[in-house]
């Protein structure tokens, strides 16, 4: 386990991407609340890709550049904190090797367990800072990153494009698409045209369940109190 707490790693380091679909970004670029289950006929346009390092975008913004500060300055005090007792566990350790022949073995087993108990007080104080280091990084990091999403579907959408792919280093996002132009989605389109093909008929709807048993409420007895959020 590394003992010591960086805080100079980048604030998209190990940050999985917000994936965007194309409904929620135009939403959020647009202020606009799609229907449920609108259904829009797909129409073939003139493929505009354009490409975004997403990741290092966010990074790079002045807000981003300002978020990953502040945390730094943060954690700057547990940084100086946890330092300080990776260096005198490293002392102490040290100050064993050196000991001389003649010392006692109780004596050298005492100062072992002292460097035991010490390592494990700074394994888990450096433990607890990075998780809440990374916690921070991760807060902030979403923050923006939705913001910046919503400005790059906007942007797409001036300039004429029909889909955002997103190339940056995180690997592990689910959809590296961001965006897409809605009228270009062809899934309801190809159901629709399968099952016409298919001569597969709907399956039978399912029978509506039973009304659940209401049992009368004794006469003075309280009500229960139905809270409409």
């Amino acid at each position: 386990m590394n003992r010591t707490l960086v805080l100079a790693t980048a604030l998209a380091a190990g940050l999985a991407v917000p994936t965007l679909t194309a409904q929620a970004a135009t939403s959020a670029a647009t202020g606009a609340t799609p229907a449920p289950n609108a259904v829009v006929k797909p129409e073939a346009i003139p493929a505009k890709i354009a490409v975004i390092a997403f990741e290092q975008v966010v990074v790079a913004t002045n807000e981003g550049q300002r978020a990953l500060a502040d945390i730094q300055k943060k954690y700057e005090p547990t940084k100086t904190k946890i330092d300080g007792e990776a260096a005198e566990v490293d002392s102490l350790k040290k100050q064993v090797q050196n000991l001389p022949a003649s010392t006692s073995d109780d004596d050298r087993a005492r100062r072992l367990r002292t460097i035991d108990e010490k390592e494990k007080i700074l394994n888990r104080d450096a433990e607890d800072a990075q998780n809440a280091y990374q916690g921070d990084l991760q807060e902030a990091y979403g923050k923006v990153a939705q913001k910046v999403g919503a400005a790059a579907v906007k942007y797409a959408q001036e300039n004429g494009y029909t889909m955002i792919v997103n190339v940056g280093g995180n690997q592990q996002a689910p959809n590296p698409v961001m965006w897409w132009q809605p009228t270009t989605d062809i899934s309801q389109a190809v159901v629709n045209a399968y099952n016409q093909s298919s001569g597969v008929a709907p399956p039978t709807p399912s029978a509506p369940s039973p009304a659940a048993h209401h049992t009368p409420t004794p006469s003075g007895a309280a009500h229960p109190s139905t809270t409409t959020h």
